[in-house]
This record gives structure tokens, C-alpha cells and sequence, in this order.
């Protein structure tokens, strides 16, 4: 076991893996790490599959019998995709159970060709919703102008919703507002509120984006800046009376979620975006390596501020410094949104190539 993850474990954030591959659900890897590091839930998406697919042998035996029935790209892809984080679910499953609802739970994202497209996302996430029929499967809906409303929406239906592509608290505050609608829609309509979700607000792309722009001493600070802001934001919305009379009907929180949690900049710890970020009520999902890292040498050494801490005093430096935090957030996102595409295009080439040849034995 190890001492790291179970630290996080004992304030109360949830550590989640962001990977998801068939070789780790055969070997028994994915259940070593709940029972060695604590890990009770774990995120997909597409760049996740994109080297899942093409950098291992793992899909080779399914992708022949899709080349067999020449199935389109994007069917095969959720096919797969559906097979693996239904087999993760029922994994989670006891965590699920144990924790009434809060934890335990697997991510599968719609296509991210629909991130501007409120009617399609909303269609795509009901029908894989549907086609999963695991209660702690998330279909995730990025955070854009056009998503908020379909992420209302599934609320409101009953499809729990895993909002991604968030990096400002400006955003993460949208999201909540999106959830928040769905859930009293639900109370209007007599149905149970008990719809969950999770925000999942992406933190080393920003230190990623200035590393350039701002001193030396600033570098490495914006992530964990906007991360301590909108953990703010979290708890005066927790502790909102309009939250507070949702909680009345039986609603549960949206849980802010610490994603891109893997440090970008080689001289930085490993452990960077765990060791800062670590919160009660929330989660951090992490990559393999940054896992492994953590569970190895990670050191908490205390928890977020609900106050902000000194979030504000950074995020003033680097304006000084020179970079629009507003508008580097919208373009994060913005960027964000086109890099999943282009993963996205980049695995359906890789599964059509793929299952034509394995399919005709080349």
C-alpha cells in the first residue's frame, strides 16, 4: 500500500486514473491499483484511445472482426470503448456502492466533433448512455457555449455528466450553473434529483502556455493558481442557500475534479499538480505515470484553501507579467476542444487502417 494515496484518501479526495486500456483490465493492473494506491475511479478520452489503439495489440483481435463487417470507425470505436469501461464499471462497482453514488465511476466522452453542436451532443450522449447500462459511467460533454445547454439537458434526463474542457473558474461556474438548472428542473417535475456529475477543470496546460511569457519565478504557478480559485468557487457554491435547498430534496454536489493533473515541464516534480492540489470533496485524476510517481514519492503537505490562499496575488503577477488570464482561458478551451478532434480523426483513421489489417492478416 502505499503512504501517499493513502494520505489522499484520508482528507477526502478521490484518486482517479486517466488511462484506460484492455491490457490493464486483463492483467489485473487496473485492480492493483485500487488495491495498492487507492484508486476509485478512473477518465477516458480520445487521445487516451488514440494510443491505446495504435501503440498496443490489444484491440487487434476485435479490430479484425470489424474490418470482417466493414463497421464504420466511430460505431467500432464505441463498441470498444463501451466493452472496456462497462468491464471498468462493474470493477468500480463496489466503490460505487459503498460510497452511496459519489464515487466509483468510469468517463466514456461523446465525439468531440458535437463540442459546438447542443442537439447532437445531447442525442450521443443519451443513446451511449443507454448502451452502456452501468449507473457509474459518466459521459462527458465539454464545457463550450453550445455544451452547457446539453449538459442541462442530460441532467435533466438522468444521464449523469462528466463536464470536461474546463479551465477558468469563470467556466467550472457555467458548468455548475448548467447542473445546478437540470437538478431543479428535475424537482419540478417530481423526479429525483439524484442525477451525478463532476466538474473537470484541466490545470498544467496553463503553465504549459505562459512558461514563455512570465519570470522565472512565476513559472509553475498558474495552474495551482487557477485550481486554488476555483476550489473557491466549489465551496461558496456548496455552501450556497441555493444549493443548500437542492440538498433539502436529496441532490447531491457536483464535485470539482483536478484533471491534466501530469507535470509538462521536465525540471518541475512529477508530483506537482497531486502534491499542490490536494482538497477534500474533490478528485484527481491522473496519468499512469504520474500515479506511479505519486504512490512512489508523492508528499502531501497540506490541503486547498477555501479562501483562494494566495490564488488572487499570482494570478495579479502574471497579468503584470504580461498574459490576459480571461482570454488565455477561452483559448485553452478553444484549443483544447480542437486537439480532441484532431485525436479524435487521428483514431478513426488508426481503427479503419488497423481493422483492414489485421482483418486481412497483413
Amino acid at each position: 500500500m502505499s503512504a501517499s494515496t493513502a494520505a489522499l484518501a484520508r482528507i477526502g479526495q478521490s484518486l482517479w486514473l486517466d488511462n484506460i486500456h484492455r491490457g490493464m483490465l486483463d492483467d489485473g493492473t487496473l485492480a492493483r491499483y485500487m488495491a495498492e494506491f487507492h484508486v476509485t475511479g478512473l477518465t477516458s478520452n480520445p487521445s487516451i484511445y488514440n494510443l491505446a489503439v495504435k501503440d498496443t495489440p490489444f484491440y487487434d483481435e476485435a479490430l479484425a472482426a470489424v474490418g470482417a463487417r466493414q463497421a464504420a470507425a466511430e460505431e467500432a470505436f464505441f463498441d470498444l470503448a463501451i466493452e472496456d469501461l462497462t468491464r471498468a464499471a462493474d470493477l468500480f462497482r463496489p466503490v460505487y456502492d459503498r460510497s452511496g453514488g459519489i464515487d466509483g465511476w468510469v468517463s466514456l466522452e461523446v465525439s468531440p466533433r458535437l463540442a459546438y453542436d447542443t442537439a447532437a451532443t445531447l442525442a450521443q450522449a443519451q443513446a451511449l448512455h443507454a448502451r452502456a447500462a452501468r449507473p457509474n459511467l459518466f459521459i462527458k460533454i465539454p464545457g463550450t457555449p453550445a455544451g452547457l445547454p446539453a449538459i442541462e439537458e442530460a441532467i435533466f434526463a438522468g444521464v449523469p455528466v462528466n463536464v470536461t474542457l474546463l479551465f477558468t473558474p469563470t467556466q467550472y461556474l457555467a458548468a455548475a450553473e448548467a447542473y445546478l438548472r437540470g437538478v431543479e428542473r428535475r424537482v419540478e417535475a417530481g423526479l429525483s434529483p439524484r442525477v451525478c456529475s463532476v466538474a473537470s477543470l484541466f490545470i498544467s496546460r496553463w503553465d504549459g502556455a505562459v512558461a514563455k511569457q512570465v519570470p522565472a519565478d512565476l513559472g509553475n504557478r498558474l495552474g495551482i493558481a487557477i485550481g486554488q480559485l476555483a476550489y473557491k468557487a466549489y465551496r461558496d457554491l456548496l455552501a450556497s442557500d441555493r444549493f443548500e435547498r437542492l440538498c433539502g430534496f436529496g441532490a447531491m454536489p457536483q464535485r470539482l475534479l483536478f484533471a491534466s493533473t501530469g507535470t509538462k515541464d521536465p525540471g518541475a516534480s512529477d508530483c506537482l499538480y497531486v502534491d499542490t492540489l490536494a482538497a477534500p470533496s474533490t478528485i484527481n485524476t491522473m496519468p499512469e505515470k504520474t500515479l506511479l510517481a505519486f504512490a512512489d514519492h508523492g508528499r502531501v503537505a497540506g490541503t486547498l484553501s477555501a479562501g483562494g490562499g494566495m490564488a488572487d496575488a499570482t494570478v495579479f503577477a502574471i497579468e503584470r507579467a504580461g498574459v490576459s488570464v480571461a482570454a488565455l482561458g477561452e483559448k485553452l478551451q478553444k484549443d483544447g476542444a480542437a486537439a480532441f478532434v484532431a485525436s479524435w480523426d487521428e483514431l478513426l483513421a488508426v481503427i479503419e487502417a488497423k481493422s483492414k489489417a489485421v482483418g486481412s492478416g497483413g
